[in-house]
């Protein structure tokens, strides 16, 4: 297999300052929205809250959609990602930190911290990319997965390996294309996506402890003025925007950890009648108009093996 260096397509400076500018506002008007959640509605508990939350979240990144292809100005999802957990992290020093006990504090910005070097690591990793030359590229563009895959069915050196329409390359061991992180998740860098997206988890996690300990002490003071309604509200509005990410995260993490005890990828599971090695054709009986295909898994090593070779080092 021909090994190359993992390279985007280049952008010129002022389409990266424009896109950065257009998902740094996107996330400020997120927050701004939801931050008028206890605003208008102060009676309610956070449980109540929650739902609000999300249809004003879902609403508000709609119509920033909606806005973004009617001014046909593009955005970044990472540098959208990247501005959350810069303003949640923000959030946490400048209100929150003042009333989190010492150790605490210092495993939420080391979890902070390792965060950013995480996904700083995932965006810049190179997922698995196969070389290839360029008439191979422009035959798989043309074909799409499945006649492309083809070739490569009886070569051990090219098992798994799929073409991302998105990144116009092929990926051995890909397993989706993630917008968040800017990067397509292949066979080299599987386990940092499962990492990072644990440790996503994990800190949103310790931000909602963390700031629900500050509601709760500010509560308990009755400390009532203009600046400390301002930055409580950001202070709910935050730990609403971490449990509504703790919520669609954990099942993304469990379903990727399903996939591994199975070992099968995720676009191998949606599209696996695109993949004869995931066809099990069964012939048909007498009266049956035409053969059964069902699906079978080849890579299938038992639960021991699949979690085995999900951690084997791989080249």
């Amino acid at each position: 297999m021909l090994g190359l260096g993992f390279q985007r397509p280049r952008r010129s400076p002022w389409e990266l300052l424009r896109s950065a500018a257009v998902s740094f506002f996107l996330a400020l008007l997120s927050h701004f929205a939801l931050a008028m959640v206890p605003r208008l509605f102060p009676s309610l508990s956070l449980l109540s809250m929650l739902p609000i939350s999300a249809l004003v979240l879902v609403a508000t990144i709609f119509l920033g959609k909606c806005w973004r292809r009617l001014l046909g100005i593009p955005a970044s999802a990472p540098a959208f990602v990247l501005f959350n957990i810069l303003f949640l992290w923000g959030v946490y020093i400048a209100v929150i930190r003042g009333a989190i006990p010492s150790i605490l504090d210092a495993i939420l910005n080391a979890e902070c911290a390792l965060l950013l070097f995480g996904f700083y690591k995932i965006f810049s990793s190179d997922p698995g990319m196969v070389g290839h030359d360029s008439s191979c590229s422009t035959e798989s563009e043309q074909k799409g997965f499945s006649e492309f895959n083809l070739q490569y069915e009886k070569s051990p050196l090219f098992s798994r390996v799929r073409y991302c329409n998105i990144c116009k390359t092929s990926i051995r061991g890909f397993d989706h294309h993630c917008p968040a992180f800017g990067n397509c998740i292949g066979q080299k860098n599987r386990r940092l996506f499962i990492g990072l997206l644990a440790g996503f988890v994990i800190t949103e996690a310790s931000y909602t402890m963390c700031s629900t300990h500050f509601i709760t002490k500010s509560l308990n003071t009755q400390k009532i003025r203009l600046e400390s309604i301002i930055s409580g509200n950001l202070v709910i509005s935050t730990t609403l925007f971490s449990i509504l990410q703790v919520l669609w995260q954990v099942v993304f993490l469990v379903w990727h950890i399903y996939c591994i005890c199975l070992n099968i990828r995720t676009e191998e599971w949606i599209n696996w009648r695109k993949y004869p090695e995931f066809q099990l054709i069964i012939q048909p009986q007498p009266g049956s108009p035409a053969p059964e295909t069902r699906f079978t898994n080849p890579y299938d090593k038992g639960f021991i093996g699949n979690i085995k070779d999900f951690f084997k080092p791989k080249d």
